[in-house]
């Protein structure tokens, strides 16, 4: 009896013993063909059912695959299939299965479409937390404008770079005792530490509720409101030098100093007499030399050159030391507010702030007299701030109430995007910036020197040997003694390197670079706009600082040295970037924006 239906065994026995088996395969369509797919390595079992059609197979193929039926190709292996690669509209009902031997075999070609995650996890900046947020943030949090703070918020915005600062203010602790010691000046302190923080906190801009409302406790005519009730508008520079002024009382002492500058010890010769953290960061030690002009000095003349020596009487000049956190570029008028120079470059405007002439009493003469007045730098520091004087009081002699009114110059004043401090300093400062200078420049001659050196023997290797023959004949010729003195030369220069490498030059100030030569670089600028000096708006342009190790060189602005760096301009709450090119553009002359302050800070 034949108890499978699809296969039938016969077997022939001649003799008694087993000559041959044969196999034969027999199907129905309805019921499929065994079919065998081989697909790479792998080797696939399934039912042909030609009633499904092209697509049935393929959706079996992919279901069993994971090959999507636009990327498979069957081929037949098998003869009386199909030719080539099997059409979508191809009739399998039409192949003549009764001719194909069993099992059908077929070649699948196509890679199979596994989805699988990334290798790294996708995130977005909305799903990081505030605090990640603000690292990874393309641009720094803004401050809201809480009614006319634009002032406030463009002095905040540029102080914030200044790693001493802020260094101090994070060891800042508020003072247990209440007895010399302002709360009002502690609050108003401790808010500008929490608000910075909240700036690093978050991509967001941050509203600056608690500072405002102690800057208003600490300085009550920055609450001063208008006829409607509304805020008025303040002077920057009025802030800042008031928030230097509370700073230095409550940040002082060796533990502030220290914590501003962590990583570096500050010795007391480099401060020289700075006794609080904003003077050891943005103090100027200025000496101020007056000389009468009516009078003989004993040291040459008077101050200008062209004193005269009133019945042989001498007049020594008067020196004096002072503390300054700015330096002031008067635009017009000058010290003395009478001089005529027309102003172009912040240069001019410092030098025309420090020197003047005063009218001051002469011990000698026994009446009033000219002096001329020179001020000079005697201690750098690692911020150097430069105000415009933009603003001017005028008298208004012909008004009713003859109360005046503040003015703004308009001028033009142009500025770069480094300051040499060498010209505004006392001799003794300048005696080690040049040192410094001429062991840079030493340096740099050396290392040229080298270069064309290493350059030369590469010529002379590549010059043959003839060459080479004749080069030793020459150094025959030239004798030991020329040899001998080019030798020295070499010595004696490599001494004179030797000798200024271990040379520790005086310090000029705290926290300065090593080997300082006087240079700073423009990190921000609080602008002003408008026309009115009691209204406009306040900005702050900030250059972005690149993570260390990420820095990347920038381009020359068009016919100039200067780097077209990457820097931010905040409008209260909107920041948005900006180039070294647009900074360099504000120097006034018309209805944009014209600098006010520049923070300046020591280049390396």
């Amino acid at each position: 009896p034949i108890h499978a239906p699809e296969i039938l065994h016969v077997t022939i026995t001649i003799g008694g013993n087993t000559n041959k088996t044969k196999q034969n395969t027999m199907a129905s369509p309805s019921e499929g063909y065994p079919t065998v797919v081989e697909w790479g390595k792998e080797t696939i079992d399934l039912r042909l059912v030609p009633a499904n059609g092209v697509k049935g197979l393929k959706a079996e193929l992919e279901e069993k695959t994971g090959v999507p039926n636009d990327r498979m190709k069957c081929m037949p292996k098998s003869k009386g299939l199909w030719k080539g690669v099997l059409k979508d509209d191809f009739d399998l009902t039409s192949i003549d299965f009764a001719k194909v031997k069993m099992p059908v075999q077929i070649l699948l070609m196509g890679s199979a479409a596994k989805l699988t995650g990334p290798k790294v996890k996708t995130l977005f900046l909305e799903d990081l937390p505030p605090e990640e947020a603000a690292k990874v943030a393309p641009e720094p949090s803004g401050l809201n404008n809480l009614g006319n703070t634009c002032y406030l918020n463009s002095v905040v915005q540029c102080l914030r770079p200044i790693q001493p600062l802020r260094k101090s203010l994070e060891s800042y602790r508020n003072p247990t005792s209440s007895g010399a010691v302002d709360p009002t000046n502690s609050v108003f302190v401790s808010s500008l530490r929490g608000l910075f923080s909240n700036l690093d906190r978050t991509a967001d801009p941050v509203q600056p509720t608690n500072f405002v409302m102690s800057t208003k406790m600490a300085f009550p005519e920055f609450g001063r409101t208008g006829p409607q009730g509304q805020p008025m508008q303040q002077d920057a520079e009025e802030f800042f030098s008031g928030l230097l002024t509370i700073a230095s009382q409550e940040l002082r002492g060796d533990d502030a100093i220290k914590a501003g500058f962590a990583g570096r010890q500050i010795e007391s010769g480099e401060l020289m007499g700075a006794d609080n953290l904003i003077d050891a960061t943005f103090g100027l030690k200025m000496e101020e030399t007056l000389t009468c002009d009516e009078t003989a000095t004993g040291e040459g003349g008077g101050g200008d050159g062209d004193a005269m020596e009133v019945d042989g009487l001498v007049e020594p000049p008067v020196k004096s030391q002072d503390l300054c956190r700015k330096l002031v570029c008067n635009i017009q008028g000058g010290a003395d507010a009478s001089s005529q120079t027309n102003v172009n470059h912040i240069a001019e405007g410092i030098q025309l702030s420090l020197d003047g002439k005063v009218e001051k009493r002469s011990e000698v003469l026994g009446r009033d007299a000219v002096w001329s007045r020179k001020q000079r730098i005697a201690r750098l520091p690692p911020v150097i701030v430069v105000q415009f004087g933009r603003f001017y009081w005028k008298e208004t002699p012909d008004s009713q109430d003859h109360a005046g009114v503040k003015c703004k110059v308009m001028k033009p004043v142009a500025f770069n995007g480094t300051f040499d401090a060498y010209p505004y300093c006392t001799q003794e400062v300048q005696k080690v910036l040049k040192t410094a200078r001429d062991k840079a420049l030493a340096e740099e001659e050396e290392r040229i020197d080298r270069k064309l050196r290493g350059e030369d023997a590469k010529k002379e290797e590549e010059g043959g040997e003839g060459m080479e023959t004749d080069a030793k004949d020459e150094g025959k010729e030239a004798g030991p003694k020329e040899d001998a003195g080019g030798d020295e030369d070499d010595e004696d220069l490599k001494a004179a390197l030797a000798m200024s490498v271990e040379e520790e030059l005086p310090p000029v100030g705290p926290g300065l670079p090593a080997n300082f030569q006087g240079q700073y670089e423009l990190f921000a600028v609080v602008t002003h706009k408008g026309r009115d000096a009691d209204g406009g708006h306040y900005m702050a342009w900030v250059k972005a600082d690149s993570p260390e190790g990420t820095e990347k060189k920038a381009d020359k602005i068009a016919d100039t040295d200067e780097d077209n760096d990457d820097w931010f301009v905040f409008d209260d709450d909107e920041v948005s970037p900006c180039k070294t090119e647009d900074v360099l553009k504000l120097k006034g002359g018309g209805d944009w924006h014209m600098s006010y302050l520049n923070f300046y800070r020591a280049k390396k």
